[in-house]
């Protein structure tokens, strides 16, 4: 087996044909590259060069090999950069979850910044609700998450990236289209609202029942994601809570309200930013100097 060492003095000597200039360029004297080159081609099992007193000439099978020990040489250096950017965070693998309103405002600027500052990093999308992001996060399926709170602070660690305020969806006809002011609890009453499971959705699930409590509407749909929430409106199935970002879905058909709360400002929306707290991967550090930051 040959060395780096071997090869380097090798493609210095085949590329000058010259030992002298090779060793002034290697910053060595002339026999131990002599010895290098001649430890080579036992090695190899071959003849690389003809030498004599005059000149140094490349023969067929040095030809042949000088290729693949400048493709060997650049590889080790690839190699060593590579092995440099991915401890530094700049190249490897990011497994990324989010919930479908979660990449209407943060997950298209986030992926974009991703690409211009490490274009290195592989990026697998996974769209799950938050629990299933919680079980991705936990089995090591997913390194890092956007969703809902609330987290196992003990294994999770989270940053707030937005906070926005949460608003109604009602068919464009309806009448709490029309009153033009912002909605209070006692505008649900009586009517059809479409809420959310109490186990896949539970942070929508609790916003809405928090924010309904004194209103005793009738619920007859829970669903798990909004974009499916947004459309039984738009078919006139009922009215619904949801994040302001929703605004942006493009869901025709529909109106978005303001909320007036019962003592104060509504309940904002949070999306957090969620790894597990025992997570050293030099990417994941690296995105998260990257992520938005919410006060």
């Amino acid at each position: 087996m040959f060395s780096l060492d071997q090869l380097s003095a090798f493609v210095a000597v085949a590329e000058e044909l010259h030992f002298g200039r090779a060793a002034d360029r290697l910053n060595m004297t002339q026999p131990p590259l002599s010895r290098q080159v001649q430890k080579l081609e036992r090695a190899v099992g071959a003849r690389l060069l003809e030498r004599d007193n005059r000149k140094v000439e490349l023969t067929e099978a040095g030809q042949a090999f000088l290729t693949e020990a400048r493709r060997l040489l650049a590889l080790v250096e690839t190699a060593g950069d590579l092995a440099r950017r991915v401890d530094q965070g700049a190249a490897g693998t990011l497994r990324l979850g989010f919930t479908a309103t979660s990449a209407i405002r943060t997950l298209g600027p986030l992926l974009r910044r991703l690409s211009e500052e490490l274009p290195d990093v592989d990026v697998i999308l996974h769209e799950r609700v938050t629990p299933a992001q919680i079980d991705g996060l936990l089995r090591g399926e997913l390194d890092l998450g956007l969703g809902r709170p609330p987290f196992d602070s003990d294994v999770l660690d989270s940053r707030l990236v937005v906070r926005e305020p949460l608003c109604a969806v009602v068919p464009g006809n309806h009448r709490l289209a029309a009153l033009g002011r912002p909605l209070t609890s006692a505008d649900f009453s009586g009517e059809q609202v479409i809420s959310y499971s109490p186990t896949q959705a539970r942070y929508f699930h609790e916003l809405t029942v928090r924010f309904l409590a004194e209103s005793h509407p009738r619920i007859e749909q829970r669903v798990q994601q909004i974009l499916t929430v947004i459309l039984l409106v738009a078919a006139g199935r009922g009215i619904a809570l949801v994040p302001a970002s929703a605004r942006h879905l493009g869901v025709e058909g529909v109106t978005y309200c303001d909320l007036d709360g019962p003592g104060g400002p509504v309940e904002a929306v949070e999306l957090h930013a969620i790894w597990r707290r025992d997570a050293t991967g030099p990417v994941l550090q690296r995105v998260l100097t990257m992520l938005p930051e919410h006060h």
